[in-house]
C-alpha cells in the first residue's frame, strides 16, 4: 500500500512537472508571437509613414501651390490671383515701354550737332524724327522752334519734358493700387477664417484643434499669397521708378546739350 502511494505521488509530481512545462513553452510562444506581431504593426507604421513622405517629396511645386490654393478658398485666392496678373501686366508694359525710350542721349547729340553743321535744323529735325525716345521728341519740338529765338526753344523744351515724364509715369499709379490692394485681400481673408474658426467653436461648445484648424489655415494661407504678390509687384515697381529717374536725368542732360548746340548754331549765323 505505501508502494502504491509512493508512485502515485511519483506519478503527481512528473504529471505537474509536465504541465507546468507545457504552460511555460506555451507562454513562451504567445509571447513571441505578440513580439512578432508589434514588430509588423511598427513596420507597417514605418511603411506608412516612409509612403506618406515619398509622396510628399513627390509634388510638384505646381501641385502643392494648387492644392493651398484650393485649401485658401476659392473666392479670396482668385481676387489675389487677379491682383497678381493685372499688376504683372501693367509692371511689363512699363518696363517694356521704358526700355524702349532708353536712348544714347550722346549719340544723339553728335549725331545733331553734325546735322546742325552740314545741313542746319532741317537735318536735325530729321535725325530726331527718325530717332525714337523722348530725347529725341524733346529736340524736335525744340528744333522745330528755333525760327523764335532761344527763349522759346527752352520753354518748348521744358514743358514738352514735363509731358514724357508724365508718359513715362503712366500706369505707375495701378501698380501701386494692387501692391497695396493684395495684402488687404489677404488680410480680410485672415479676418474671415479666423471668424469661421470661432463660429466652429460656438456651435461645437468646445475648443479643438480639429475644429479651428480649417479656419487658422484658410487665415495663414491668404495672408501669405497676399503678401507674396505684394513683394512681387513692389520688386517690379521699384525698377520702373529707378528707370524713371534715369531717363529723367537724361533728357534734363540732353536738353541742356541742345540749348548749347543752338545757342552755337546761332552766333555762327
Amino acid at each position: 500500500m505505501k508502494r502504491l502511494f509512493a508512485l502515485l505521488a511519483v506519478f503527481g509530481m512528473l504529471a505537474f512537472g509536465a504541465s507546468n512545462a507545457v504552460f511555460a513553452q506555451e507562454a513562451e510562444q504567445a509571447a513571441e508571437q505578440a513580439t512578432e506581431q508589434a514588430a509588423q504593426v511598427d513596420l507597417s507604421v514605418d511603411q506608412q509613414e516612409a509612403a506618406a513622405a515619398a509622396s510628399e517629396q513627390g509634388k510638384s511645386l505646381h501641385s502643392q501651390l494648387k492644392q493651398k490654393f484650393i485649401e485658401g478658398g476659392a473666392g479670396f485666392m482668385s481676387s489675389i490671383l487677379l491682383t497678381l496678373i493685372l499688376g504683372l501686366a501693367f509692371a511689363i508694359e512699363r518696363v517694356l515701354y521704358l526700355n524702349l525710350s532708353t536712348t544714347n542721349t550722346k549719340k544723339l547729340v553728335a549725331k545733331v550737332e553734325e546735322a546742325l553743321q552740314n545741313g542746319g535744323v532741317e537735318a536735325a529735325k530729321e535725325v530726331c524724327r527718325n530717332t525714337r525716345g523722348p530725347v529725341a521728341s524733346i529736340f524736335y519740338q525744340g528744333l522745330d522752334r528755333f525760327d523764335h529765338g532761344i527763349d522759346v526753344v527752352e520753354k518748348s523744351i521744358v514743358s514738352y519734358g514735363g509731358v514724357q515724364a508724365g508718359l513715362l509715369e503712366r500706369g505707375l499709379s495701378w501698380i501701386a493700387l494692387f501692391i497695396a490692394l493684395a495684402p488687404m485681400l489677404g488680410f480680410m481673408g485672415t479676418v474671415i477664417g479666423m471668424i469661421q474658426a470661432f463660429d466652429a467653436i460656438e456651435i461645437a461648445g468646445d475648443i479643438s484643434p480639429t475644429l479651428v484648424a480649417s479656419g487658422i489655415k484658410v487665415a495663414l494661407i491668404t495672408t501669405v499669397f497676399g503678401l507674396i504678390v505684394a513683394i512681387i509687384l513692389q520688386i517690379f515697381y521699384n525698377y520702373c521708378v529707378a528707370k524713371i529717374d534715369a531717363v529723367v536725368n537724361n533728357m534734363e542732360d540732353a536738353s541742356i546739350s541742345l540749348l548749347d548746340l543752338l545757342v552755337k548754331h546761332n552766333l555762327k549765323k
